[in-house]
């Protein structure tokens, strides 16, 4: 049987996504029967620094009864110039399952075509697909299945938007993202969704109606140096109470974290008693989990 990956929302179906988070539900209300095989190895490549991948991923397989080895650059011959297939074979003879987290979405391509073993993507610059595994099951757990809803996503046509796209897609969602001329997600990938996502300038139109209204930082990691520019293209996209307002009555907000509060997102919303965020943080452990148990008895 071939080898599954997960590199974007596209590599399950969308009933096995359903069936993904089913059993991640299932997980989370009985965590004493989350087990697998005795002795599963997951290797953790990061060439990105997280603080949600690296603990859910690590706690995940302990969890379940296997074992997570972290790798940064500094600890493989990735950070030294070896060719990533070569990588690939090697590591993948010798652990169950693979879990990275780079830059460029062709890193983690040549990996898992080279890879014996399933192949996780934990985030590129491309996408982030574990992470709308999260937002979904958070959704679903608050307010019941997304299929029909609208989605608004406010700011940065990046990753995290390019992941919202294919899950509009998977889950059958209108997605609509407000952002500034110039940093709209790729045109190829909405082009593909035409008939389920538009984009706009005006956060206010994206949220009128919407049930989920979701964001990002506007300045991803290793777009540092372009803050300053992008708060001012940014300034008027900020998550805040008015697009509450405009909204569906019971709309919930998420944000994937770390959060800068005042900027992407308001303080008030960031730090409201009834904020599902933290819920939405949690449920990466869970998702992921779900996901692992998934790929290794597919």
């Amino acid at each position: 049987m071939a080898v599954r990956h997960f590199l974007t929302l596209l590599d399950l179906s969308p009933a096995e996504l359903q069936r993904v988070l089913a059993r991640a539900a299932e997980m989370k209300r009985d965590r004493a029967a989350n087990r697998l095989p005795p002795g599963r190895i997951m290797a953790m490549i990061f060439e990105k620094a997280s603080t949600r991948t690296r603990v859910s991923f690590e706690a995940g397989m302990v969890q379940m009864g296997g074992h997570a080895m972290f790798l940064s650059p500094r600890d493989t011959q990735l950070g030294r110039g070896e060719p990533v297939e070569d990588s690939a074979r090697v590591i993948s003879s010798m652990v169950d399952i693979v879990m990275i987290r780079t830059f460029g979405h062709d890193i983690i391509e040549r990996f898992a075509a080279a890879s014996t073993v399933p192949v996780i993507n934990g985030l590129t610059d491309s996408f982030h697909p574990c992470q709308l595994l999260a937002d979904i099951q958070t959704f679903i757990e608050h307010r019941g299945p997304i299929q029909g809803k609208r989605v608004a996503w406010i700011g940065d046509g990046n990753n995290m938007c390019h992941s919202y796209i294919n899950a509009a897609r998977q889950f059958d969602f209108e997605l609509v993202v407000a952002c500034p001329q110039g940093y709209e997600p790729r045109a190829d990938l909405v082009a593909a969704n035409a008939g389920r996502v538009s984009i706009v300038r005006k956060p206010l139109d994206a949220a009128r109606g919407a049930h989920l209204l979701a964001t990002d930082v506007w300045a991803s990691m290793g777009q540092e140096e372009e803050q300053a520019r992008r708060a001012q293209a940014f300034a008027g996209y900020q998550l805040e109470r008015s697009l509450l307002e405009v909204a569906s009555p019971d709309a919930i907000y998420l944000h994937c974290l770390p959060a800068h509060r005042g900027e992407e997102i308001s303080a008030e919303l960031m730090d409201a008693p009834d904020s599902v965020i933290w819920d939405e943080a949690e449920n990466r452990l869970h998702a992921q989990k779900a996901l692992i148990e998934f790929l290794l008895t597919a």
